[in-house]
């Protein structure tokens, strides 16, 4: 999982506190604004919940032990610089929660001039799961926490002139925490921890340290009063979205490009993909004043890869953020930015390159319109990609290319 993704999913933090404070500004309405409009409170499951990104540094004993006998390299580089996200996590109690987490170091280590060769080649390493934290206050400010719980862990093989350096590893494994979390306003904490995620000497695979600070946002409910301001805005913000998009690489991967490479806010892909065709439903389950709308969604698609023609079939579910950036008379134009979208693909290998398994996560960004006096009518294009983030050890990921889409809003 690209560190971009990891910041994009930061960026959440400043558009949902517009939830709390936006300043007055005059709606351009929609003509069947729902007056009984229920989203502009947080939904159970939202409410109390929160999301976590941290950076820090990581420690593990990769050496020459893990190459299988024959095997020798003169340098093995462990880059420090880590990345844990809890994708979403609850808050039961003052004393309880849970998270669904994803660690994984920056840059992976890579072990340099192979039996002397000059040649490298890169070991991934990445960690998944879910854990309970107690948390014990020590002020109305600070408190600890002790944490732990269970996941996976994987790391990708080495092969070297056709034979096998390094055995992949794909195990379940526990993983343990503590640290501080201190308060700096009511939707927002500093975050100081240390995990531990034990080895399986098995695979040869030495236990993982991290030591990472970060933020936490909260979705404290809103204030009463917030909540029929944001009602009352007169703003589009439809409940839900019907939409049919269609895939071409006629205009190449120049977008991709652009937002994997020159602008690192998303992610290319091994695998290019042809042309194909998707079928969206997207429901809306918060939003604020003018901005900002958490959506919902589910697609289904068919796919053509470009290498051999070959055809794969992908069904997802996502979370959608989406930025309302104008709001005129003709149209309200926005951008969205949608990450880790639990999957299933039809396929593991496509075009002679291994995806991994057949789950992975769909990732996609894009900018839209509404369109007309009701706004009920949607356009967006927008790129896509699919990846498993190292949670396998194969990880060749799915370029989508430009896809335009049409839809219907009410």
């Amino acid at each position: 999982m690209h560190i971009g993704r990891s910041l994009l999913t930061a960026l959440f933090v400043c558009t949902t506190a517009v939830a709390h404070a936006q300043p007055p500004q005059q709606p351009t309405p929609a003509a069947d604004a729902a007056p009984d409009d229920d989203r502009t409170q947080y939904p159970a499951f939202m409410a109390n919940s929160f999301f976590t990104f941290s950076v820090g540094a990581i420690g593990y004993l990769f050496g020459e032990r893990q190459l299988k006998p024959g095997f020798q390299v003169e340098e093995i580089d462990k880059p420090r610089l880590s990345v844990r996200v809890d994708l979403f996590g609850h808050r039961f109690s003052k004393y309880l929660t849970m998270q669904a987490t994803y660690l994984r170091p920056a840059r992976f280590v890579v072990y340099r001039n192979i039996n002397g060769t000059q040649e490298t080649r890169q070991v991934s390493n990445a960690y998944g799961g879910i854990t309970f934290a107690l948390n014990v206050p020590f002020t109305d400010r600070v408190a600890g926490y002790f944490e732990g719980g269970g996941g996976v862990t994987s790391r990708s093989g080495v092969t070297f002139n056709g034979k096998v350096a390094l055995d992949a590893a794909h195990y379940t494994s526990g993983m343990l925490g503590a640290g501080l979390d201190i308060k700096a306003n009511p939707n927002i904490d500093l975050i100081l921890g240390a995990t531990y995620l034990p080895g399986r000497r098995s695979f040869e695979q030495p236990s993982t340290r991290m030591y990472t600070g970060g933020l936490r946002y909260h979705m404290r409910p809103v204030p009463d009063s917030k909540v029929e301001e944001n009602r009352s805005g007169g703003y589009a913000f439809p409940a839900n979205m019907l939409r049919l998009g269609v895939t071409t690489n006629s205009l190449t991967y120049g977008v991709n490009d652009l937002f994997s490479k020159k602008i690192p806010i998303f992610w290319g892909g091994h695998v290019l993909t042809r042309h194909g065709a998707t079928f969206d439903y997207e429901r809306n389950v918060f939003h604020t004043k003018k901005i900002f709308a958490f959506d919902l969604g589910a697609s289904a698609s068919f796919w053509r890869s470009d290498g051999n023609g070959e055809s794969f079939r992908t069904l997802s579910a996502y979370p959608l953020f989406r930025f309302f950036f104008l709001r005129s008379e003709p149209a309200d134009i926005y951008v969205n930015y949608s990450l880790a979208g639990p999957t299933f693909i039809s396929e593991s290998i496509i075009d002679d390159q291994e995806t991994g398994a057949r789950f992975t996560f769909q990732d996609f960004m894009g900018f839209g319109t509404l369109l007309g006096k009701s706004r009920h009518i949607n356009v967006e294009l927008g790129i896509k990609h699919f990846s498993n983030g190292n949670l396998f050890t194969t990880n060749a990921s799915v370029k989508i290319p430009l896809t335009f889409s049409v839809g219907y809003a009410f």
